[in-house]
């Protein structure tokens, strides 16, 4: 073999190991979760209207989502329908509560296609699953099903609440949160934490970073309803609430980033 020959070939094999280390930007972002669920309300999705949805918005968030996903974080979601119908509302203007919550369930699942849609516009597999049952537009809910789509790093988005009036979206959440064994409860909202009044009408309220259960419960901070938070309670489920406007924002909470209230048992 001539030298020139011989050169190259340490030349090549310098080079073949210099490519076998690993470089720094393949190594894997520290995420401190496995599966998580995302609630957030259909106010949300609504943007600067008074009501319905804002194509633009739903985008916005779906990249949000996306950007979680690609870190290898299974997702559930659940989507509130107050953009659309609130059957609170309806039954105070003299609606029978269990057909205005129905009427609210079904605006859960109108909220869950267009997230849907925005994702599956990304590459995102995405699952709409319903506790009503409409084949046409949506699978059943069933837990195993359910977890299966989550272990094939599918979206999975829960709508039609639990299926049952005189529950929330909050109680739904954290109920199908425990169902499929999530890590935590992300509540995305306007604001970057949980505060004892609304911060957007009183600049002097005062924001909590940790606060526990009982004590959401004691002085009624607006969390989510007292049966979501009983039940989160229950099953020692964490709720991380944190500001769903600011920009990677919920990849940003997830690697440990930016401002965001704990809910937990332990003040």
């Amino acid at each position: 073999m001539s030298p020139g020959a011989a050169a190259a070939k340490d030349g090549g094999a310098a080079t073949g190991a210099a490519s076998t280390q690993p470089e720094a930007a393949a190594e894997p972002r520290a995420v401190g979760y496995r599966r998580v669920m995302l609630k957030i309300s259909g106010e949300a999705l609504m943007g600067d209207q008074g009501y319905g949805l804002h194509p633009p918005t739903v985008q916005r968030i779906a990249e949000e989502v996306k950007s979680v996903h690609d870190l290898g974080v299974e997702i559930c979601m659940v989507i509130g329908g107050g953009n659309i119908f609130r059957g609170l509302a309806g039954s105070a203007q003299g609606m029978e509560r269990t057909t205005a919550d129905y009427m609210g369930m079904l605006a859960t699942v109108m909220n869950a296609l267009a997230m849907q849609s925005a994702l599956e516009s990304l590459g995102v597999y995405t699952r709409v699953i319903s506790a009503i049952p409409m084949d046409q537009v949506c699978e059943p809910y069933i837990r195993r099903r359910a977890v299966r789509h989550l272990e094939k790093k599918r979206v999975v988005i829960f709508a039609a609440g639990t299926g049952n009036p005189y529950f929330t979206t909050d109680t739904a959440a954290t109920l199908r949160a425990s169902e499929m064994a999530c890590e935590a409860i992300f509540k995305g909202t306007k604001v970057d934490g949980v505060y004892d009044r609304d911060p957007l009408r009183h600049p002097d309220a005062k924001r909590y970073d940790r606060v526990s259960y009982d004590e959401v419960l004691a002085r009624n901070l607006k969390v989510m309803d007292a049966s979501a938070i009983a039940l989160a309670r229950d099953n020692n489920l964490p709720i991380i609430v944190f500001s769903l406007d600011e920009p990677g924002g919920f990849a940003g909470i997830l690697r440990g980033e930016g401002r965001a209230t704990r809910v937990h048992g332990q003040p």
